[in-house]
């Protein structure tokens, strides 16, 4: 119930950021980009979507940890005892640890895949027949 949310908001906000950093923050087309101002752009994507994992698994994160605390309870339990404000509690250190980390591993990932000189993936494109769909739908 926490790994699942956690690995799917790391992915998925991991791509849309990337796409939206090049489209309103970054001046220039990505290909026009070094291999430097890139791995940037991963990092920071990497953070902001670390950010995003946190605050999405913090409360399940509280929930386990009480329940190490108190064995023999349910989750339940321990969030009844935390209260909706102590599900929450600790959330800004937690967003320091899982932001860097995750930004961290979307760095080395791609770092890897730069210095092998691996194909990387160009951010997602509309496909052609999409495009020529929407164009025939709009005449």
């Amino acid at each position: 119930m926490r790994q699942i949310p956690y690995t799917m908001m790391k992915f998925a906000c991991f791509e849309r950021t990337v796409e939206l950093l090049y489209k309103y923050a970054v001046p220039k087309p990505r290909a026009q980009c070094t291999k430097g101002e890139q791995l940037v752009v991963t990092f920071a994507a990497g953070y902001i979507a670390g950010v995003f994992c946190a605050i999405v698994s913090h409360p399940a994160d509280t929930v386990v940890s009480k329940l190490n605390q108190e064995k023999g309870s349910t989750a339940m339990d321990a969030a009844k005892k935390l209260g909706f404000a102590g599900l929450w509690k600790g959330l800004g250190p937690r967003i320091v640890m899982i932001g860097t980390l995750t930004a961290a591993q979307w760095f080395i990932y791609d770092a890897v895949k730069v210095w092998l000189r691996l194909p990387r993936p160009p951010p997602p494109e509309m496909p052609e027949s999409l495009k020529k769909k929407l164009a025939d739908k709009a005449e």
